[in-house]
């Protein structure tokens, strides 16, 4: 048959070399405790042909999966690629969890070597007797940790050639990367990401209606490359040849500012409460922020005044993006279509505060109770369904919440609205969701209003039990420093009934120093629920 395309197997591979081949001389950038570290494209690929080839002396084999337990920095971005340019699978774990589940995960995933930053060889240390599968331990580091007999990196790269071949990619929908949910609700399950998946995902971040990252950008990805894959931002940064600037683990609010100003970044993500605390550090010092062209948001709702804030402070767009590990992670984003442009800033606002439209290959619905697709007026409630190519179909090696995939859709766990236009709004996580006296009141609506107080730096709202109500919202408060004193209960709450019907005004407030934050930045509402299972409303 005549004029049927070229067989292309889509890969993690043509992403690297179209690195090397087009932008040699672009750069990596990292910070490190003596001074910055800089590199080129051209010496980054050099170094990952050196890594698969240590990787191949090491055993690896196709489908093998790699571990790594790292903050985002240039060596953590070489096994990024090597790991599966070879036909192995990139796993990278999240330092934040507890030790536990840790060793759950990489014992679950059977990870045939540990890449670990070298900080982290007391914890290394403490649960390395407890891995059943790892036959190597490297340090990521100039030299070895003899204590755990961990290699030293580089001296194992010193070894290798640096014109190794790389077995060829035959097909592209082989794993190529592995993450696990942060295990809110049971075991953290495991997510394969393929090589297509990850190609066509990386597209995706690039298209202009999307985040639009290209050659010119210099990017930075504040959310964790152990977090899904830095939201993909890694990838699609040397898809395009943009500048990658990684903090390490420098990870203060003003640490992320200093190396936004220094190193000139156009683009960067990550989660509302690292935002936040930028937010109070800008109201007392100044910053270099005229090159950042675009913050985008995720993992939690993010409030209008965060975004008129960067955007009448600094006339920087935010934009804010929706997706989960399951979904790679971009299922939407909430751009403005040109068609609402005519519309008032108030009414442009709802828009940029929902979850936004699907991203291109990504289809969306919502389910009521009965299983029924609910209409798109943006009142109807129904559960969230995506599918998409990079969207996972199962879980890894798991029966688990195997029902969360039914007939080709994706189950999110959000419940939301879709409008008219084809705009999800997320009204809560059905697990977050206070139902009191039989009616439904949403934990997120509350919370963004709280925080577009100009005296609250965070808060948090979880349903509590009551004797009369079954559930009843407790508002928990982090009061921004100058107003400690002088911010009272009474005044949250005025605050909000000129917002919400009366029967959705919180019974309490409690003022906190800290709201607890989960191992990817949110707040931490199951542990908030365990914390006041007991709580004694006022007046009981």
């Amino acid at each position: 048959m005549q004029g049927l395309m070229m067989d292309t197997q889509l890969s993690v591979q043509l992403i690297l070399e179209r690195a090397k081949q087009f932008f040699p001389k672009k750069e990596i950038i990292t910070r490190q405790a003596n001074g910055t570290h800089r590199y080129t494209y051209g010496d980054f690929y050099k170094r990952v042909l050196q890594l698969a080839s240590a990787l191949k002396q090491l055993g690896i084999k196709p489908g093998d999966r790699v571990a790594t337990f790292a903050w985002n920095n240039y060596r953590h971005l070489e096994l990024y690629f090597a790991i599966p340019c070879i036909g192995a699978v990139l796993h990278t774990v999240n330092i934040r969890l507890a030790a536990d589940q840790i060793v759950y995960i990489i014992n679950h995933a059977e990870d045939q070597i540990l890449f670990f930053d070298a900080c982290f060889a007391p914890l290394v240390k403490h649960f390395a007797p407890e891995l059943k599968t790892v036959k190597h331990f490297v340090a990521m580091d100039e030299s070895p940790i003899e204590e755990l007999r961990a290699e030293s990196y580089e001296e194992l790269l010193a070894s290798q050639p640096t014109d190794f071949v790389l077995p060829k990619i035959e097909d592209e929908n082989m794993a190529a990367g592995l993450c696990y949910t942060s295990g809110t609700t049971g075991h953290p399950k495991g997510v394969l990401y393929s090589h297509r998946s990850i190609f066509l995902h990386s597209m995706a971040i690039c298209m202009a209606d999307m985040m639009g990252l290209c050659e010119k950008d210099r990017a930075f990805p504040v959310v964790p490359m152990f977090h899904a894959n830095a939201w993909g931002y890694p990838f699609a940064s040397a898809l395009v040849g943009a500048t990658q600037v990684f903090p390490n683990h420098f990870m203060q609010p003003r640490d992320i500012i200093q190396l936004i100003d220094q190193e000139k970044v156009t683009v960067t993500a990550g989660v509302p409460t690292i935002w936040l605390g930028i937010m109070a550090l800008l109201e007392h010092e100044k910053f270099n922020l005229e090159n950042l062209r675009l913050i985008v948001i995720g993992g939690s709702a993010v409030p209008a005044s965060m975004i008129e804030y960067f955007q009448k402070g600094y006339n920087i767009p935010v934009v804010q993006a929706w997706g989960m590990t399951e979904t790679s992670p971009l299922g939407s984003i909430a751009t403005v279509k040109s068609n609402l442009l005519s519309l008032s800033q108030q009414e442009q606002m709802s828009y940029r505060t929902k979850q936004g439209i699907p991203a291109s290959c990504v289809q969306i619905r919502a389910l009521d109770d009965d299983g029924k697709e609910v209409k798109w007026d943006g009142e109807t409630r129904g559960e969230l369904q995506v599918r998409g190519p990079w969207v996972a179909k199962s879980y890894f090696n798991t029966t688990e919440r195997a029902e969360a995939f039914c007939d080709g859709w994706f189950s999110t766990g959000d419940v939301v609205t879709i409008d008219s236009e084809g705009y999800i709004a997320i009204v809560d996580r059905t697990k977050d969701l206070i139902k009191s006296g039989g009616e439904w009141i949403s934990s997120v609506d509350l919370e963004i209003a709280l925080l577009s107080h100009p005296k609250i730096q965070e808060a948090a709202v979880v349903a509590v039990p009551h004797e009369k109500w079954v559930e009843r919202p407790l508002a928990c408060v982090v009061p921004k420093p100058a107003f400690i004193e002088s911010f009272g209960k009474e005044e949250v709450l005025e605050y909000l009934r000129g917002q919400f019907a009366s029967w959705w005004i919180p019974n309490a407030v409690e003022f906190v120093k800290e709201i607890p934050k989960t191992s990817v930045g949110k707040f931490d509402k199951k542990r908030l629920r365990v914390m006041y299972q007991d709580f004694k409303w006022p007046g009981e």
